[in-house]
């Protein structure tokens, strides 16, 4: 692996390697922007949007339970 020093990012030689067709088939599906936003965010500010992502999730368990009540 040898480091791109223009943006600091490590690049990896797959020059040897074809693409895994499964893992292309993925790759078309994410999206990438979210990615990187959530990597621009602190350590800090990533578990402080889990915890309210958690929140959330018991918000609507607890929602779902009294619907069915």
């Amino acid at each position: 692996m040898r480091r791109d020093r223009t943006r600091g990012r490590a690049k990896v030689d797959n020059s040897g390697f074809a693409p895994d067709p499964v893992i292309e088939a993925y790759k078309r599906d994410i999206d990438r922007t979210l990615l990187r936003e959530n990597l621009r965010l602190t350590v800090e500010e990533r578990f402080l949007k889990l915890q309210d992502l958690q929140r959330f999730a018991a918000e609507l368990r607890r929602a779902g339970r009294l619907a069915v009540q």
